[in-house]
């Protein structure tokens, strides 16, 4: 059983930071992924960062150059610093961890809302 505990989202003003951070218990074995997704009213959910075991990185083209994906293995831990926010980055995100052979587990969600 693996369980994903999201904590840093909450409101801030256009050009603002924060940082998500995600947890995650349970079997965790080393070929996995860990990333975050979000999902804006009326929309579908979109990757927005992804860190790899090894470290590499993906980035959706709309937070490139403003958000910053990062991960403690010894902790199961993944971290999203994003600077720079939008009205338009808005939305619900959720962390993602996905297990080479078993798939996604998705943590509960936290919102992030820009707004002036």
């Amino acid at each position: 059983q693996v369980q994903l505990v999201e904590s840093g989202g909450g409101s801030v003003q256009p050009g603002g930071s924060l940082r998500l951070s995600c947890a995650a218990s349970g079997s965790i074995f080393s070929a996995y992924r860990m990333g975050w997704y979000r999902q804006a009213p009326g929309k579908q959910r979109e990757l927005v960062a992804a860190v790899g075991g090894g470290g590499s990185t993906n980035y959706a083209d709309s937070v490139k150059g403003r958000f910053t994906i990062s991960r403690e293995n010894a902790k199961n831990t993944v971290y999203l610093q994003m600077n720079s926010l939008k009205p338009e980055d808005t939305a619900v995100y959720y962390c993602n961890l996905w297990l080479l052979g078993i798939g996604d587990y998705w943590g509960q969600g936290t919102q992030v809302t820009v707004s002036s």
